[in-house]
């Protein structure tokens, strides 16, 4: 069903999304690499640059990776196609060979900032900006999540200070696995360890006031493989959202249904390590210390699969005979899972964060 939808709906609206994102990229001829300017990030604070009459910043880290992976998709969804329907497509949309190769070339040469000590930039330039004095502002102010309306009334501007209202350049490791963003960052050229992700995070929680709700989700799950505490500290957090009306009002005017959702994913997620990736179902299951089991049913390919995850194993088991078999990965071994069948697999806790081997 997917390559149904695919075929005759989702290709179109992925070649013209991938259309629109190079097209707003020009290219630099003294870096070589091409970037996107006058945007604005997932952070709520920073419209534009400290003094600048116009809006939008330039190569926000986040939006020029994400445009790169659109781009490597479009160009997937291209060899996907059979060769009647893509000669359909590129005729109806007016899409030439040259300018599928400027998608090529655009998803291998987007320039992506960084501070000098290595640390993905939340935006160009915004190293340059200033430090603010969090201290000094939690013993004046006592609840600082929304800096930007506390600097107005001192006639500043957010736009001024690395901080940041809810994670930005974080979000590239909410939605991808380390191996996900470490292709990426391979594909355009720029280096890439695992230490880069703890690094990061580290810096950009001691930037962030957390004024969203969805920035504690985002936080526990980004921290849940490194600092297991912490992580569930800000779970903790992202549960009380509405019960205890955190931003001080706003719970009035409406429940936060996103920061639910994002707890609800939290659980299931971030215990199971459940993502596909290279045509494979894969789990890497650590179930948290303050869970002792947890049952969940999801949907994969046409399979009705029931979970069951305690802290030494792992059952799959499966409710439609007639799907055919699958590839499913637990801890780095892969094997066919056979529809209607049932699979215990012992887990190790060495294995838990080891990726799944082709």
């Amino acid at each position: 069903h997917d390559i149904e939808f695919l075929h005759f709906y989702g290709a179109e609206m992925i070649l013209d999304v991938a259309r629109f994102w190079s097209s707003i990229a020009s290219f630099d001829e003294e870096r070589e690499r091409y970037g996107i300017h006058g945007v604005m990030g997932p952070d709520e604070f920073h419209e534009g640059y400290p003094d600048s009459a116009t809006p939008g910043l330039n190569n926000n880290a986040y939006t020029n990776i994400m445009a790169v992976w659109v781009l490597c998709r479009a160009l997937e969804v291209l060899a996907l196609l059979s060769d009647m329907r893509r000669a359909e497509l590129t005729s109806r949309l007016g899409l030439s060979a040259e300018e599928i190769a400027r998608w090529e070339d655009v998803s291998r040469r987007m320039y992506v900032p960084f501070h000098e000590d290595g640390i993905i930039s939340q935006f160009e330039g915004y190293e340059k900006l200033r430090e603010l004095d969090w201290e000094s502002y939690r013993r004046r102010y006592g609840n600082i999540q929304r800096l930007d309306l506390i600097l107005e009334g001192e006639n500043d501007s957010a736009n001024r200070y690395k901080l940041s209202k809810q994670p930005d350049v974080l979000m590239l490791f909410y939605l991808f696995s380390s191996e996900e963003i470490g292709e990426l960052f391979e594909r355009l050229g720029y280096p890439f360890e695992y230490e880069t992700i703890p690094r990061n995070v580290a810096y950009y929680a001691s930037h962030s006031s957390h004024g969203s709700t969805l920035s504690r989700v985002v936080y526990a799950w980004v921290l849940a493989r490194s600092d297991r505490p912490r992580a569930m500290d800000f779970f903790a957090e992202a549960l009380q959202s509405d019960v205890s009306d955190v931003q001080q009002g706003t719970t009035a005017e409406g429940i936060h249904l996103g920061a639910m959702a994002g707890t609800v994913d939290q659980v299931q997620r971030v215990s199971t390590g459940i993502e596909v990736r290279g045509d494979v179902l894969r789990l890497n299951p650590e179930l948290p210390r303050e869970m002792e089991r947890l049952d969940m049913r999801i949907r994969y390919r046409g399979h009705s699969l029931d979970l069951r995850l305690t802290r030494d194993s792992l059952t799959v088991r499966g409710h439609d005979a007639e799907e055919p078999p699958f590839s499913l990965c637990v801890e780095g071994k892969v094997c066919e899972f056979v529809s209607g069948s049932t699979r215990v697999f012992q887990l190790n806790k060495k294995a838990a964060v080891q990726p799944c081997g082709s």
